[in-house]
């Protein structure tokens, strides 16, 4: 048995891949950004041993969870599956900072400087990563003429060079990144053509599955395979540079190397 944290998991696919670990007998922790959303989640699993509370556009409120976490916790494996889709205008977090990269990469940034390490690691990715910009130069698009889709698919990418960033820098941590799929969430709208429900099984699998496949690091997997990903994910320089760039708008550096052993 596993224990669990996911990000996001008040509804979508974050909860979908609750309901899934769950009903296989592991402990999942859910995480919501209000009261009234976590009264949501634990109504529609009852059986998640806890809920963390906090909005991840806020840093301060992240910092909140990461405490929350961390006393619910260790964590066999954290899914960072929250994220927002692309929006028609720019607007800013509490702390100024452009809404998707906040909630999308800046999140799950420092979640994982703060949170005990885990022996394994997913962050979700898309598709639309492959279309993203590694030009770190203007992350807060306040030189750029904003384009929301564009900004997603900057975010999605620097998912993608997280989870292959930690794969690196933590060699004893299961770290990939998944592609759910377009599927039909409230992000993706009705209209989404891929599977809804195996949007949901790679990150779980990859979570607890001792299965060969799974037991990889860096990685960016679609439906339980390996995909190709953008070769910018994979530049040691990126990778460095956006750890950098996310430490100086946290004041939070990512620990170094660690030893845990990934059973």
């Amino acid at each position: 048995m596993s224990k669990v944290l996911i990000t996001g998991s008040s509804d979508g696919l974050g909860l979908m891949a609750a309901q899934r670990l769950l009903a296989a007998g592991h402990d999942v922790i859910l995480h919501a950004r209000n009261q009234g959303r976590a009264r949501d989640a634990m109504g529609a699993a009852p059986n998640a041993h806890g809920v963390v509370v906090g909005d991840l556009a806020s840093i301060a409120e992240t910092r909140g969870i990461a405490d929350q976490a961390n006393r619910l916790g260790p964590f066999d494996a954290v899914i960072h599956n929250a994220g927002v889709g692309n929006r028609e205008r720019r607007i800013e977090t509490v702390d100024g900072l452009e809404h998707i990269f906040a909630i999308n990469v800046l999140a799950p940034y420092l979640l994982t400087a703060l949170i005990k390490q885990p022996k394994r690691l997913i962050y979700l990715s898309s598709g639309m990563h492959r279309g993203g910009d590694p030009d770190l130069t203007d992350l807060q698009w306040k030189r750029r003429r904003w384009n929301g889709t564009q900004a997603y698919s900057d975010s999605k990418l620097f998912d993608a060079v997280l989870a292959l960033a930690l794969a690196r820098r933590w060699p004893a941590v299961l770290s990939n990144a998944v592609d759910p799929g377009w599927v039909a969430t409230k992000m993706g709208g009705r209209g989404a053509p891929d599977d809804l429900d195996l949007g949901s099984e790679t990150q779980a699998w990859l979570a607890v599955s001792q299965d060969a496949g799974a037991m990889v690091s860096g990685e960016y997997f679609f439906h339980k395979k390996p995909q190709s990903i953008h070769p910018a994910a994979r530049e040691v320089s990126i990778q460095e540079r956006l750890l950098v760039a996310c430490e100086e708008l946290t004041g939070t550096p990512m620990p170094g190397t660690i030893t845990n052993s990934p059973v």
